[in-house]
């Protein structure tokens, strides 16, 4: 078994297999189309992208994979796995590693994977480190009837951001803080009503991806959710996804009796690659010798402890 860096001579290969990847982001999927479509061989000559792909190869067996981040990002992302008849073979976790590795040198802190949960790919994910942090299900709103405007959505302005980032902490577990990004920009569209409702936008050709963070104690959640279709920038006739994750499980009844239509169960899956020190957290330094003179004794400085740096 042997895996190597994506060459020339495996384009055929890739093109080949194509059309039977599995594609591990799924906002990008929704927005953009398949990782190995047209687009997706553009995605190569952004500037703004890290992309690399490996190949794991034995007995004439071939499986690829690919890995992204974007500028700006502390994380990356697996794209795809490809052929999905492949997704067994034994050399499939050190595939893994070796995208993850690249990861690495990105100075990516976690690798992130989005795959249902009856894809015989998990169990390889498992094994190459990843384990399952949240899951998800995507709803699609592009059917669902759009009243006349009853709440009042509007681009989020800078000073609503310390609003917005505590209504984060609020909704988002601790334990996800590390993975799941602190919203720091100015982007997507919060209700002006009470600043309990929030939704990130990533848009593209084929589709609106949504983001919410939505307050438990909102109030008249499903009439906000049905007017906002109209306020979303130049949609046109693109679809519509909004993704909820199972820290808000409680929003899925509603969009239910919306009519937006469910998509499977999704695991989200995490391998971390470094772990982050906050400023200011205590670490002990082992212990240090010194000659203290007099008699030749070896005398140890006792532990002290280091604040506000990072190493």
């Amino acid at each position: 078994m042997t895996t190597r860096p994506l060459d020339l001579l495996d384009l055929p290969a890739l093109y080949r297999h194509r059309d039977e990847a599995i594609c591990l982001d799924t906002a990008r999927l929704l927005t953009r189309g398949a990782p190995l479509g047209a687009m997706g061989f553009l995605s190569y000559f952004n500037p703004a992208r890290h992309l690399y792909a490996a190949v794991a190869e034995e007995n004439e067996n071939l499986l690829l994979g690919g890995i992204s981040q974007s500028s700006g990002d502390d994380f990356a992302r697996l794209l795809y796995l490809t052929p999905q008849a492949n997704l067994t073979h034994p050399s499939l976790p050190a595939l893994l590693e070796m995208l993850s590795a690249e990861a690495g040198l990105w100075g990516a802190f976690h690798v992130l994977a989005e795959v249902d949960e009856e894809s015989p790919a998990i169990p390889a994910l498992r094994r190459a480190g990843f384990s399952v942090y949240a899951w998800q299900r995507v709803w699609d709103l592009s059917e669902i009837s759009s009243p006349e405007a009853v709440s009042s959505w509007q681009k989020i302005r800078p000073i609503q951001i310390p609003a917005l980032q505590n209504l984060f902490h609020q909704i988002v577990p601790p334990l996800l803080h590390p993975i799941e990004s602190l919203p720091r920009r100015a982007e997507g569209l919060i209700c002006s009503e009470n600043e309990k409702c929030y939704v990130g936008i990533n848009q593209g050709a084929r589709g609106l991806w949504l983001m919410p963070l939505i307050h438990p104690e909102a109030s008249a959640v499903a009439e906000k959710l049905a007017s906002l279709l109209a306020f979303l920038p130049q949609r046109r006739s693109r679809p519509v996804y909004l993704c909820v994750r199972s820290y808000q499980a409680w929003l899925e009844s509603t969009l239910q009796d919306l009519g937006a239509k469910p998509g499977p169960r999704q695991a989200v899956m995490v391998k971390h690659l470094a772990r982050k020190i906050t400023m200011g957290e205590i670490r002990l330094v082992p212990e240090l010798y010194k000659d203290v003179g007099k008699n030749g004794a070896i005398q140890p400085f006792l532990p002290y402890k280091i604040g506000k740096f990072r190493y």
